[in-house]
């Protein structure tokens, strides 16, 4: 009998968000561990949103407190968060 042992490297194709830049008019510059950026806008989300706990991140001081945690872009411990994959297509 022969015993091969298999690996997969399950973080080999992880696309995380490394670093994030506010540019302006709720649009946000993310770049990806891939190399690739995108500049996402955030505005017609918020603005057609009719839930208040979204709504209140019209508040242009509070959209742009965000973080990069784990990979993700967060506000307020994960009061607004989004998929990496649509940020990544630039479908919010």
């Amino acid at each position: 009998m022969k015993i091969t042992e298999e690996y997969i490297d399950y973080n080999a194709d992880l696309l995380e968000i490394k670093a994030a830049s506010y540019i302006g008019d709720y649009a946000i510059r993310v770049f990806f561990s891939d190399g690739f950026n995108r500049l996402v806008d955030f505005k017609p989300f918020l603005e057609t949103s009719l839930h208040p706990s979204i709504r209140k991140y019209l508040d242009e001081v509070k959209f742009q407190d965000y973080q990069i945690v784990d990979g993700n872009l967060n506000w307020n411990d994960y009061d607004l968060i989004f998929p990496i994959e649509d940020l990544y297509e630039g479908k919010i």
